[in-house]
């Protein structure tokens, strides 16, 4: 029995899709990282803005985003973007907003870059954190 080329050619091509699958397994490609603590985000925000030192941070409860602070008062967030992590130094055009539901207060980061997005954080002292990224904004005075 004779099979027609495009039968081979499809289990050619499936053949090869599963022994690329089998080697970025074996080589732990892909996956899905997370914030998983302080010195995850340190790491994060390192690659993010080299120097970037911080000395505060709030990781989200599921380890998806963080906000971090170093000693020169900056406020960077993070957040996963495919299976990497990617940030923002937030600037005079960010601002915070609170959610409350249900008793829970999470908090709402534009950078105020659309191609960035927001980014949701559930996080403790969320009000605080608001405070300050929102105090990013505001006009200084000499």
């Amino acid at each position: 029995m004779e099979l027609p080329p495009l039968v081979l050619q499809t289990a050619g091509s499936l053949v090869a899709i599963l022994a690329l699958a089998g080697l970025a397994w074996w080589m732990r490609l892909g996956g899905a990282p997370v914030l998983a603590d302080d010195e995850a985000v340190r790491r994060a925000a390192g690659e993010v803005e080299d120097g970037f030192a911080p000395v505060t941070i709030a990781v989200a409860q599921a380890g998806l985003a963080a906000l971090a602070s170093d000693t020169g008062g900056r406020i960077m967030v993070i957040k996963r973007h495919g299976n990497r992590f990617a940030g923002r130094v937030l600037g005079p055009r960010a601002h915070a907003r609170l959610w409350r539901d249900r008793g829970e207060t999470a908090l709402e980061v534009d950078c105020g870059e659309a191609r960035f997005g927001k980014v949701f954080l559930d996080i403790p002292d969320a009000e605080a954190w608001a405070e300050a990224i929102n105090r990013v904004n505001a006009p200084h005075h000499a």
